[in-house]
This record gives structure tokens, sequence and C-alpha cells, in this order.
């Protein structure tokens, strides 16, 4: 498996894996210090990666992600984020999350806005399976 650290700094990581046609967000445990410009910012910066990229997948790590959750805008990333995913053709979202998140393992859905179905995982070994299965 080739793999590409496009960005990196304290908060986490953008990941390329050419071969398996998807991009990677490697939240760091750092987060726990991000606000909602820094997050925003990075969210901005990360579609910029999966613009360049064109992959057909995404994965999100967020098992170490620590951000206070009412730091979160679903109808920012809706109206900013998510139409640059659909306008590259993304196809899947994968989120790895911590044990005990209730969305892991239920049917993959469409969310908000996006041209593709979003999955949550309790294994990257699952989420990896599911990007790659047709």
């Amino acid at each position: 498996m080739t793999a590409t650290v496009v960005y990196e700094d304290e908060w986490g990581a953008m990941i390329d894996y050419p071969d398996d046609d998807y991009v990677e967000i490697r939240w760091y445990d750092a987060t726990a210090r991000m606000d909602k410009k820094m997050f925003q910012r990075w969210l901005e910066g990360f579609a910029g990666g999966v613009e360049q990229c064109r992959r057909s997948g995404i994965l999100v790590d967020a098992v170490q992600f620590r951000m206070d959750m009412a730091n979160m805008d679903g109808d920012w990333r809706d109206a900013n984020i998510i139409p640059r995913y659909n306008a590259v053709g993304v196809a899947k979202f994968a989120f790895l999350m911590p044990q005990g998140m209730p969305a892991i393992g239920a049917d993959p859905v469409f969310e908000g806005p996006a041209t593709y179905p979003t999955a949550y995982f309790g294994s990257r070994a699952d989420a990896r399976a599911w990007l790659a299965a047709t």
C-alpha cells in the first residue's frame, strides 16, 4: 500500500493512498485545542487536497479527534465543503470512530447534500474494505 502524506500539522494529517483510490484525514488528539475557525480552515485545506488528488473515497480517522462538538457547524460544512467533494466525484465517505459510537455498523446513508454514501466503522480494516468494494 503506497501512502503519501500530503499535509500535516499539529491537528492532523492528510494522507493520499493512490493505489487504493482514497484520501484520509487522520486527526490527532491536539484537536482538543481546536476552535471552530481552525476546524473550518483545516477542512477547507483538506477539500483542496481532495480536489488535487481526485480520489473516489475519503476516510476520516476520528479515533483521536477531541474538538468540542459544539464547534461543529454542519450547515457550514454542507454549504462549503460537501459541494467540493461532490464536484470531484467522491463516491464513498467513511468515518473510523472510537468504539461505542452508536452509528458504527449502521447502513451507509446519503447525508445532507452529499451525492455519495457515508458509513461509520469501528475498525480501519472494515472501513478500507468498504471503500474498496464496488
